[in-house]
């Protein structure tokens, strides 16, 4: 294990449960405008504009026109809104902030006051992906689970509202809400924790809770269910399941209003933990993970679902941001929703009933060998993906084929553009691991992935090794480890139009499209890429230094077209840096960018220095032996590695690295909270003294060995910089 340790019931496809649907409201118009109102620009959340000012002609005049340096340096995840030349956003933990959308110049900066010790229940960065505008005011919810209505105009608090159901969990949020009607909706983070997932309704004028719906029935020994749709979940689950921590589902993106059903349309989470087995035992669809859902804003109850990964084992949420829009199906003009999630199909059903119309695989996918038109359930393939008695290789990965990364819809040529990843991971069951509690990571399962397979063999036990040579996907892992591209893909086919490759399987970001015909996006080397749209041949790049994983928008003021975009590296897997990322490169200082024809050249933030050689470390405490470092190093990756990569240049510290005054403090820190402030939190209710000590020895033997080999390269003039594996390890 030293060396492991060192990588770092049936599908209800159309099944109404309310009678009596919503009046529905007005039609959807496909693209945005002069104003951007939502994340997702037109209510049907295309991220595609009508704009035409900027043209494939007249691109290559694209420059800066403003940016905003906000102080902060996380992931940046949120497309702003602009309404009326007030540009909106949101940034790390639920800042928000409001500019003029023509100058920049900044109009007010709303920071709330967040308990960062919620950052032991938080698996991908302090990041928030929008605001909803409304009724006068801003809704933006913070990471501790508290929703804001901010005053348009100052940002003066109107109301706030602790729309988290049971505190002792790990719930928190990272999702935009949602406007339906008169109330605001809003989801929450957490199935790698003990959570059970729902979504809030709050009165837009009151933020007094309305309702609210949750994914996964509670325990059937506590009463009745809150809904009939929950008592019909429960016979999907094993009445042995692990209902005290929770069963996940948590619905953290992915939900939007449907103006001309009435509907809100919810993508909910994937099963905690990770294995069914371990989750519930006997089996089972586990209801309503993995699905969407369609809820009546009225009253919460839900009108329809389609469950998309019955069961879930593998971390497949259906989180992925929606696309209503209207499609020509088998002759008829349907009012269709288009979404791809992680599990590498993209669907297309009917927004009314939940009729599944398409099911098309856009990347490798062995978990499933197709969908059953017939039944819409997939056809699942358990004796090549079931990894809870061996490791097993899976197409897609966790990360997903497709993520929270937006995509856009073009009507004029009827693409579906979009960040694609096509690769896999290993998985296999960490030994001896773990007891599954109340806010602790609740997931069992090792993750390597394809792309760092083959290299990541030698490091494991010898018999695991040899059985993932004989893995049938293992031959296929090394034919093709994976690529991540930009596709346009036809969303009734699946096929691909164009795909362009993009730097690294981190490397992905959000799509815009216009009706000029452009396809607007960023990358993590730091790039705006302008491509056409019918070809994916690019039209401009401009060089920005920062990363670019936020999907960018458009508008206009004064008959002048803008692009604006956040930059800055963060999400999930947050810790692991990309050696081909602006951040490793020159850093993370996130900026919002706004670019106009005519504009000028971006300031591009300098290069970081060479990597110093780890500082040495304090000598161990005499008591220190082995096990004791065994010991710690089992507890530093049960607890401490899903945000310490220990990496140079991750955007959390790499503890290989620690200063004096860090050993110093180090049971002040772990244990007193010295730092949670700064976002680091306590775990004196997990952790003692001896365990701190253990860890603390631990990491002085890293550093030590750091050090060693570093003075060693440098005596060499080799870089310290040299290769790493990205290994995500639950235990």
């Amino acid at each position: 294990m030293k060396a492991l340790a060192r990588l770092g019931l049936a599908v209800l496809c159309a099944t109404s449960i309310v009678a009596a649907a919503p009046a529905p409201g007005t039609g959807l118009t496909t693209g945005a405008g002069t104003n951007w109102p939502s994340p997702g620009g037109d209510a049907g959340k295309t991220h595609h504009s009508t704009l035409s000012l900027i043209t494939p002609a007249n691109v290559g005049t694209l420059g800066l026109a403003w940016q905003a340096e906000l102080g902060t340096m996380r992931g940046q995840e949120a497309t702003p809104v602009v309404i009326d030349g007030v540009l909106y956003t949101s940034g790390v933990a639920g800042r928000a902030y409001a500019f003029n959308a023509a100058t920049g110049k900044p109009l007010w900066t709303f920071e709330p006051e967040v308990d960062l010790q919620v950052n032991r229940t938080v698996c991908c960065d302090m990041v928030n992906r929008g605001v909803a505008v409304a009724d006068g005011k801003v809704f933006v919810a913070t990471l501790d689970g508290w929703l804001y209505a901010l005053n348009a105009k100052t940002g003066a608090v109107v109301w706030k509202t602790d729309f988290i159901e049971d505190r002792h969990k790990g719930d928190t949020s990272t999702g935009a809400p949602e406007i339906a009607g008169d109330v605001v909706v809003i989801g929450m983070s957490g199935a790698e924790y003990d959570v059970r997932g729902y979504v809030s309704a709050l009165d837009l004028k009151t933020g007094k809770l309305r309702w609210r719906w949750h994914v996964v029935p509670s325990d059937p020994k506590l009463g009745p269910q809150e809904s009939p749709e929950l008592e019909a979940a429960l016979k999907t689950w094993d009445p042995a399941s692990r209902w005290d921590i929770g069963g996940g589902g948590a619905p953290w993106d992915a939900i939007t209003f449907d103006p001309e059903t009435g509907y809100v349309l919810v993508g909910t989470g994937n099963g905690g933990p990770y294995a069914t087995s371990k989750r519930s035992p006997a089996g089972g669809d586990n209801l309503y993970i993995g699905s969407l859902v369609a809820l009546d804003p009225r009253t919460g109850r839900m009108v329809w679902h389609y469950q998309e990964t019955p069961s879930d084992n593998w971390d497949f949420t259906s989180t992925q941001p929606m696309i209503l829009t209207h499609l020509n199906v088998d002759g008829q003009e349907r009012p269709v929703l288009l979404h791809a999630p992680k599990n590498g199909y993209l669907y297309v059903l009917d927004r009314r009933d939940g009729k599944l119309l398409r099911a098309n695989p856009i990347v490798r996918t062995n978990w499933a060998t197709g969908i059953d038109m017939t039944t819409g359930r997939p056809r699942l393939n358990p004796a090549e993906t079931d990894y809870t008695n061996g490791p097993k290789i899976v197409f897609p990965a966790t990360t997903g084929a497709r993520n929270w990364h937006p995509a856009s819809y073009d009507p004029a040529s009827g693409l579906y553009v979009a960040a694609v990843l096509d690769i896999g991971n290993l998985i296999f069951m960490s030994p001896g691991q773990k007891p599954h509690k109340a806010r602790g990571l609740n997931n069992d399962a090792a993750l390597i992935f394809t792309p760092d397979v083959k290299a990541a063999l030698d490091t494991l036990p010898p018999a695991m090794a040899d059985a993932v040579r004989k893995l049938p996907a293992y031959a296929e892992t090394l034919r093709d480890p994976g690529k991540a591209q930009i596709r346009a893909l036809d969303p009734l086919t699946g096929k691909t139009v164009w795909a362009a490759d993009t730097a690294g399987w981190q490397d992905r970001g959000g799509v815009l499209t216009t009706a000029s015909g452009l396809t607007i996006h960023g990358d993590v080397g730091g790039r705006l890429v302008v491509r056409e749209t019918s070809s994916g041949r690019v039209l401009k790049q401009i060089e920005t230094g920062t990363a670019i994983m936020a999907a960018p928008m458009t508008y206009t003021v004064n008959g002048v077209q803008y692009i604006a975009v956040m930059a800055g590296w963060g999400g999930g897997g947050y810790p692991f840096v990309p050696r081909y990322s602006a951040t490793y490169a020159r850093g993370n200082m996130n900026r919002l960018l706004v670019f106009r024809l005519g504009g000028s050249a971006v300031r591009v933030p300098p290069l970081l220095p060479a990597l110093d050689v780890a500082p040495a470390p304090p000598a161990q405490a005499a008591s220190v032996t082995p096990a004791t470092i065994a010991r710690g190093q089992g507890l530093f990756f049960g607890n401490c590695a899903i945000c310490h990569a220990n990496q140079p240049r991750s955007i959390t510290p790499d503890l290989r690295r620690m200063q004096p005054d860090t050993h110093a403090l180090f049971r002040e820190i772990v244990l007193g909270g010295a730092l949670v402030s700064g976002g680091m939190p306590r775990w004196n209710d997990i952790l003692s003294p001896e365990d701190a000590d253990a860890i603390h020895a631990y990491l002085i033997d890293q550093q030590t060995k750091t050090r060693t080999d570093e003075l060693a390269k440098r005596a060499k003039g080799l870089p310290l910089d040299g290769p790493s594996l990205t290994i995500l390890s639950n235990y």
